[in-house]
């Protein structure tokens, strides 16, 4: 148990809700093994405990207080001390682990620690922007430590694939090597940099009013409140049923006193009690909601963490004698993945003498007992403490001090957007910050905010691309696209598509336009499409004749052309001969009055026109033709000479 305890790369088997840690003693790596380790680890421990007690003796933990225990085997990994705490909805209490953890690296010098949750090695989260490239989830195994007080992570380039005991000899041979730098410092520090301050304001002191049982309870005992709030918090059922009785902290039903009292605990768990709606026992004495309103709210809070006693009491209680628990639900769990059950349908006699070896085997091991002491330690306690004499006079004549302002707990989306606010300004700065270092890495002459002339482009660079565009990135279906963009192909029938433009041209020609037809009568409908299908078309050819292709697109080409004669596109084009004009002015005018239907045009020059035009047109913002260019890896000028 102890080897997995050490395992942080196996974070996918810690629950969500616990942080792990590992310490390590530089007397383990040089002393040889037997029972001396024992000793001295057992010496550290006690040195820890007392290091840490000013810290945690006021702290109430959200589940389980932060302890140690020692590993059970001397085999690698080398000797240590290690442990987990189960935190739940209160993420201080993790945070606040890691600051003891820190403090004690600081004053224990020759220790190596580790601590890891479900996330792995989430210090490095809180340094992400500033860690070194090449240390991610997959590199960062037995790399990460907290020693002398900083963060420190051993180098990729003097341990490849370190080995746990490989990267903590390096850490005591090679210390500065493996500090990490400045700036992760200073990142990781800031979010503990409250502590232990923000430790005693997480804690929030509530006055309530309870029965004189609870009462007693907790002033021997204040840090059950913790197992008591997690008894209503978790409640079911069969727990509700403990609390519609009351048996134990309500033995005299509603003729039981109310007394005032002081009870201490963190700021989850006052969340937790007050944010839920709960109907008082029958049998609980609970006051008027008309007489005092302000005793009232003290009478229900206490009320639900008399329930919460009650509830924890009886289920522990129970779980003790049966010695099940969490640790007995793992176990049948490990029972069920290794195929004890064989399949065997649940309820079956089978299934049910399988389930009673089971259940005697876990009676009579190791785990059955430390989980019955374990479970059942709270139980005799609040015995001890109930066996004790007392009485409602105990807390009659105690100055109660009132109930700290709880307007922080109205105050949780000012402080969400808080610690948002903070992570997008250090966002920010690290993507501007990773911008300039882009743009000095760039040739000055290259990109939009380059000041270079177009006459010093090549443009014909750009043709080239465009055409080499055309001609490699496209297939039948069109120009290829990143295949992560959602593109919808379209579903074109083209023999439909032909005849129906065989349709129109039948319908539609030059000589029927030549001929001053009313428009009415020359046009066709989409009923003409359907008729006109059953007729013979005077364009269709015998499979033998190939004419028919060229007579079809001839005639095509000439309706269009007619369609286009009275616009103003064709002189939108520039033609072979405008770019002769410029350089041969004095050429003959037979030139000049050649018929423009004979010219050529320059589709390079009406190519690079149109995208010089359309990147102008831009303003120097991103737009299709800079996105398109930069994609064939050429990058624009600025249009220096706009505007002049």
């Amino acid at each position: 148990m102890a080897d997995q305890s050490v395992r942080p790369q196996a974070h996918s088997r810690v629950p969500e809700d616990t942080v792990c840690y590992a310490i390590f003693p530089d007397s383990s790596l040089s002393t040889p093994s037997g029972s001396s380790h024992s000793l001295l680890l057992q010496s550290l421990h006690l040195q820890i405990l007392d290091f840490i007690s000013p810290y945690t003796s006021s702290y109430v933990w959200q589940h389980e207080p932060f302890s140690l225990s020692l590993s059970s085997s001397v085999s690698p990994p080398p000797p240590h001390l290690h442990g987990k705490l189960r935190f739940g909805d209160n993420i201080e209490d993790e945070w606040f682990t890691v600051f003891l953890l820190f403090q004690i690296s600081a004053h224990f010098p020759s220790l190596s620690i580790r601590v890891w949750d479900n996330d792995g090695e989430f210090l490095l989260i809180e340094a992400a922007f500033h860690l070194p490239r090449w240390i991610n989830p997959e590199t960062s195994a037995n790399r990460v430590f907290i020693r002398c007080g900083d963060l420190h992570i051993v180098p990729k380039s003097r341990l490849p694939h370190p080995k746990l005991i490989d990267s903590l000899k390096f850490l005591i041979d090679s210390e500065s090597e493996s500090r990490a730098t400045e700036s992760v410092q200073i990142a990781l520090k800031a979010r503990i940099s409250d502590y232990p301050e923000r430790a005693r304001r997480n804690m929030h002191q509530v006055r309530v009013r309870v029965p004189v049982s609870v009462a007693r309870v907790l002033k021997r005992e204040p840090c059950l409140i913790s197992l008591a709030v997690e008894g209503f918090y978790d409640r079911d059922i069969d727990t509700m049923k403990y609390a519609a009785k009351m048996e134990k902290f309500l033995s005299k039903g509603k003729e039981e006193e109310l007394v005032s009292v002081v009870v201490k605990m963190s700021r989850a768990m006052y969340a937790q009690l007050m944010q839920q709606k709960f109907q008082a026992p029958k049998c609980y004495p609970m006051p008027s909601r008309g007489a005092d309103v302000d005793a009232y709210v003290e009478a229900e809070l206490g009320m639900k963490i008399a329930c919460g006693f009650e509830m924890m009491y009886q289920q522990r209680r129970r779980e003790g004698e049966e010695g099940k628990g969490s640790a007995w639900h793992k176990y049948k769990e490990s029972l069920e993945r290794s195929g004890y059950f064989e399949g065997i349908l649940p309820g079956s006699k089978d299934y049910k003498r399988l389930m009673e070896n089971a259940e005697e085997y876990y009676r009579n091991s190791n785990l059955f007992s430390k989980t019955s002491q374990m479970m059942s330690a709270p139980v005799r306690r609040i015995d001890e403490i109930l066996a004790l004499p007392h009485s409602a006079d105990d807390f009659r004549c105690q100055e109660v001090p009132p109930s700290d302002d709880d307007s922080w707990l109205y105050k949780g989306e000012d402080e969400l957007n808080a610690a948002l606010q903070e992570r997008q300004k250090e966002m920010d700065l690290y993507n501007a910050k990773h911008k300039k270092k882009q743009m000095s890495k760039e040739p000055p002459d290259a990109g939009p905010s380059s000041s270079t002339n177009f006459d010093d482009f090549d443009l014909g660079e750009m043709a080239n691309a465009m055409q080499a565009f055309v001609d490699k990135a496209s297939s039948y279906k069109g120009a290829e696209v990143p295949e992560n963009r959602n593109m919808t192909e379209v579903d074109l029938d083209v023999d439909r598509f032909l005849k129906d433009m065989e349709s129109v041209m039948k319908h539609y020609s030059p000589k029927d336009s030549a001929g001053g037809v009313d428009s009415e009568e020359a046009s066709s409908s989409d009923m003409d499409f359907d008729e006109s299908e059953d007729e013979s078309d005077i364009m269709e050819a015998s499979e033998d004749n190939v004419d028919g292709e060229d007579t079809f697109m001839n005639t095509y080409s000439d309706a269009l052309n007619e369609e286009l004669k009275n616009t103003t596109l064709k002189k939108s084009f520039v033609r072979t001969d405008d770019q002769l004009s410029k350089k041969n002015e004095g050429t003959s005018n037979a030139v000049e009055d050649m018929d423009e239907e004979f010219t050529p045009v320059d589709v390079d020059v009406n190519l690079v026109k149109s995208l010089l035009d359309s990147y102008s047109s831009q303003q120097g913002q991103p737009g299709p033709t800079s996105n398109l260019l930069g994609l064939m890896g050429l990058q624009l000028p600025q249009d220096t000479n706009k505007g002049k």
